[in-house]
């Protein structure tokens, strides 16, 4: 299901992916609050249409301003256990992992997923982008399904 929200113009293209962080200093007294602030906090989207017919907005957090534009729930490429690592099963990531140098690190600690949480596997990707775990992990990179926003 789509939502209409505003975003920052530089994020006001098709395809392009983002995580809501909730709202910002800047936020207070804004006469565009509802449009802008009604998204998931944490969660990851996914443009899927730009409303051409709308202006751009003046903005306090956005320096370019803001548009109006379509988003849905997107789906969170992570590296999971691979014990159980199929589509259609659930599992959570691994862990925190300090190797922030690792190729892999993005799909460890993937933005818009937390660690206590369960996902249904979407999709097995395959190996990950590592030579090998630092922390010994046997890990496959998956797609997550995307949550629902209700």
């Amino acid at each position: 299901m789509t939502t209409v929200t505003l975003v920052g113009t530089r994020l006001a293209e098709v395809g392009e992916e983002f995580v809501y962080h909730g709202e910002a200093d800047g936020c207070a007294g804004c006469p565009y609050r509802t449009q802008c602030l009604n998204l998931t906090q944490g969660r990851r989207y996914r443009v899927t249409e730009v409303r051409e017919s709308g202006q751009t907005l003046d903005c306090a957090v956005h320096d370019t301003g803001v548009r109006a534009v379509e988003v849905e729930p997107a789906p969170i490429r992570a590296n999971v256990p691979t014990k159980g690592a199929y589509a259609g099963s659930n599992a959570s990531l691994a862990g925190p992992c300090p190797h922030t140098e690792c190729p892999s690190h993005q799909y460890c600690e993937p933005m818009g997923a937390e660690f206590d949480e369960e996902y249904r596997i979407e999709e097995v990707v395959g190996d990950p982008p590592h030579d090998y775990c630092m922390l010994d992990r046997d890990l496959t990179l998956v797609e997550l399904d995307a949550p629902d926003d209700a």
